[in-house]
């Protein structure tokens, strides 16, 4: 997982960054900024952790490692970055100051470690489906804002709509990279609503939103709900979408989605963006009984049982004082 000193170059990190990026996923980059012999991690080493935990770099040795993925993962799901600093507990104290988490580490080794964690979520992912002036209106906004964006026309071409990042000429919203996270808006205007509809509430998109007057889009819904759909999926459905302008021409239409999905996401109605399936992923974390350590489940190379549990541990050398004595470490609930 985490290789050596001599493993992945910043190049190849970068690299792996810039693969994440264009898939859409979430990481953090993991920089070393201040270490003390003998630790093993660099000054200027970088790693990535992405949302299910895994490690692609190097940063430190075993001690260090399994909190640097439970505070990047913590950093992810908050959105937000932090200087973390690794050391005896003795010192934590001297290195207490706002902006920095103190993480106790019982290793052998009198090292320590300062690690900035910087989470890098996704951009918003805007797939437009419909031939209509405010669908290609609207993905034009969101490419000039950063965003990702994406046209669904079935009679498209890709020629006909320069600066967008793609065009898909399928209704396969997986085509599309429809997922989760993805913000789905319906613009077909009364070309093929309810199918496109129906399709965007299945692939789950976080947020799914339909061009329509009120009265149309109570028609569509209606059609839906005796299709089988249940109510709690077509309350999801944002209808009529955007921000109520009145009677504007189309393009305007496209003005007041972008102007409401801004202001959602924002407000954090919408989420950081880190992708929640990603995030609730489970990782299993354990407490190291006889230093304090965390670590990952799967990971742990050294496992003992007692009294029909199981302890993990950082080291064969925790392992070997738990196993010499399980009663002095083992806290029976």
């Amino acid at each position: 997982m985490g290789g050596h000193p001599g493993g992945r170059t910043l190049n190849d990190v970068l690299d792996a960054a810039r693969e994440l990026a264009a898939r859409g996923q979430p990481y953090v980059l993991a920089t070393v900024v201040w270490r003390r012999s003998p630790s093993s991690g660099r000054i200027g080493a970088r790693a990535l952790v992405t949302a299910d935990g895994r490690i692609r770099g190097w940063i430190a040795g075993a001690c260090a490692e399994p909190t640097v993925v439970a505070e990047a993962r913590r950093a992810l799901a908050e959105g937000t970055p932090r200087l973390v600093f690794l050391g005896p507990p003795e010192e934590l104290a001297s290195h207490r100051r706002e902006g920095v988490i103190v993480v106790p580490i019982q290793c052998q080794s009198e090292g320590a470690l300062e690690v900035y964690l910087e989470p890098v979520l996704p951009k918003p992912n805007v797939v437009a489906i419909g031939r209509s002036p405010a669908a290609d209106a609207l993905v034009r906004m969101a490419a000039a804002l950063g965003w990702r964006a994406c046209l669904v026309d079935d009679r498209g071409s890709a020629s006909d709509h320069p600066g967008v990042e793609r065009v898909v000429t399928t209704l396969d919203l997986s085509a599309a990279g429809v997922d989760e996270d993805s913000f789905v808006i319906v613009a077909t205007q009364g070309h093929y609503d309810e199918e496109a509809l129906e399709r965007a509430i299945a692939v789950g998109a976080r947020y799914v939103g339909l061009v329509a007057s009120k009265k149309r889009a109570a028609t569509v819904l209606d059609y839906l709900r005796a299709r089988g759909l249940s109510e709690a999926a077509l309350n999801r459905v944002h209808a009529p979408v955007g921000l109520d302008l009145g009677s504007v021409p189309s393009e305007e239409i496209a003005v007041a989605i972008m102007a409401d999905l801004v202001r959602l996401r924002a407000s954090g109605d919408l989420g950081p963006g880190a992708g929640p399936a990603a995030l609730q992923s489970e990782i299993h974390e354990a407490i190291d009984p006889v230093c304090g350590m965390t670590l990952m489940v799967a990971d742990a190379r050294h496992v003992a049982t007692h009294q029909g549990r199981t302890f993990y541990f950082c080291s064969a050398g925790c392992r070997a004082s738990f196993e010499a004595d399980p009663s002095a470490y083992a806290r029976m609930e």
